[in-house]
């Protein structure tokens, strides 16, 4: 096997860690309420904290990557990353777990998009298409199988093996990595945009916490997050204009010109929405409206897993045949139909209907995301894909972290006026529409996009 595709499958299992840490928590949530005497609200704590700091400082990881290197932040990332996994499993009380939490949050912002710029910076466009394929399976299989293993660990042992399985992935990562992964030849850096940083990460916690609060019960619970809302897309806008008008913003926007790119960034953030999504809801409709246990429901949700792992050995025939545009419309279709034909599954629907649903849209997430993957630097020169590789993980981590919640916030308001089955069933459909604007995006592209990276 190549250095480079080891080098990639390598990065691929630290994010396949750190993603799935990201979501395995919420299934132990009951329980954890339970052994540290705090609330189902405090409880919650632990994910959206987690999320939020994530999303926070996600945008100093490229700076980092520069000014220190890329190997020596993704070690110190890893390092922390297991270290503070195993200070959560033995947490003596909810304040320190929640600290943990925090540092765990801090060590994946870094880890994540590092991982991805050590495989895809000076990548040749031709092989583009052929290294993202190994980095898009982390991220279709750790949502999916997260509620399995959650539920496997918390019936059969306890909440501490949740983190503790991140022991083994990290220390065999650390140790193989290091003699791995080539060193870093430091250049010189820009100085550090504060004004940027605080900007970006005022507007994503802003954000995250506020569709957080939102999904709190309550009406002023509700206003008080739709306002940190409105102020963390306020903070945004004055984010945008900053990075425009300075010479050294905290990553630069350029890469925004070229159409490949630019929909990786418009159209993707719509389909994270759905991937961090629909996992989470249907989880939670088979186990809310049919009764079923956490076991159960994640043997269900591992069939979106079996369609996005299945189809992988094929999305790169597929999208050489078809093309990017081809492959996109096709993906865009079997998720939008799959999400609207999971809104009239009922608990007297045969069980392999619900199966064939789940690996559909597993089939079209993985096609779907394979193709945003091999475009979005398809046009990217080399020395400009540390700036776009950190807007990217930002887009991805906040549509990540929104989409759980956003999904709740509907579902909510939609119990105030209706069953909760039928709320469940037009939020599947709102998840399904949410596709017909990458649709239409892609519809406008030319029918040769990324031709250099086939």
């Amino acid at each position: 096997m190549k250095k480079n595709i080891q080098i990639a499958l390598l990065m691929a299992a630290s994010l396949f860690m750190e993603i799935l840490d990201g979501t395995i928590v919420t299934t132990a949530l009951p329980r954890m309420a339970v052994d540290f005497s705090v609330n189902s609200t405090s409880a919650a704590l632990l994910v959206s904290t987690y999320l939020i700091t994530v999303a926070i400082f996600i945008p100093l990881s490229g700076w980092m990557a520069q000014r220190f290197g890329k190997k020596r932040i993704w070690l110190i990332a890893v390092a922390g990353f297991t270290l503070s996994s195993l200070a959560c499993a033995i947490a003596p009380n909810f304040g320190f777990l929640l600290g943990m939490r925090v540092l765990q949050g801090i060590s994946g912002a870094l880890m994540t998009p590092t991982a991805r710029l050590i495989v895809l910076e000076k990548t040749p466009s031709n092989l583009l298409l052929k290294m993202t394929s190994y980095l898009v399976w982390p991220a279709l299989l750790a949502p999916a199988i997260a509620p399995l293993i959650g539920g496997v660990l918390i019936t059969y042992l306890n909440w501490h093996w949740i983190f503790l399985i991140n022991l083994p992935i990290g220390a065999m990562i650390f140790f193989i990595g290091i003699y791995l992964i080539p060193q870093d030849v430091i250049e010189r850096v820009t100085r550090f945009d504060w004004i940027g940083f605080l900007q970006i990460a005022l507007s994503s916690g802003f954000l995250l916490t506020g569709a957080e609060i939102a999904c709190r019960p309550g009406a002023g619970a509700l206003r008080f997050g739709v306002l940190l809302l409105v102020l963390g897309l306020i903070i945004l806008g004055m984010f945008i204009q900053h990075i425009r008008s300075v010479s050294n913003p905290l990553f630069s926007i350029k890469a925004l010109r070229f159409p490949s790119y630019r929909i990786s960034q418009t159209g993707g953030f719509i389909l994270w929405l759905s991937v961090g999504a629909m996992p989470y809801l249907l989880t939670l409709y088979l186990q809310t409206v049919f009764d079923w246990s956490a076991v159960k429901a994640g043997s269900y949700i591992m069939f979106i897993f079996i369609g996005n792992i299945g189809i992988k050995p094929f999305t790169t025939p597929i999208i050489k045949t078809i093309g990017y545009k081809g492959a996109l419309e096709s993906a865009f279709g079997m998720v939008l139909l799959s999400a609207v034909a999971l809104a009239f599954v009922t608990p007297q629907t045969v069980g392999i209907v619900i199966m064939a649903l789940a690996l559909i849209s597993g089939v079209g997430r993985s096609l779907a995301l394979t193709s945003y993957n091999g475009l979005s630097f398809a046009d990217v020169a080399p020395i400009d894909r540390n700036s776009a590789n950190t807007l990217t993980s930002v887009t991805q981590s906040m549509a990540q972290g929104l989409g759980v919640s956003l999904v709740s916030i509907l579902v909510r308001i939609l119990q105030l006026f209706m069953p909760a089955q039928a709320a469940y069933g037009y939020a599947f459909i709102a998840l399904g529409l949410l596709m017909i604007h990458p649709i239409i995006e892609t519809a406008c592209l030319p029918k040769n996009i990324g031709a250099n990276t086939l």
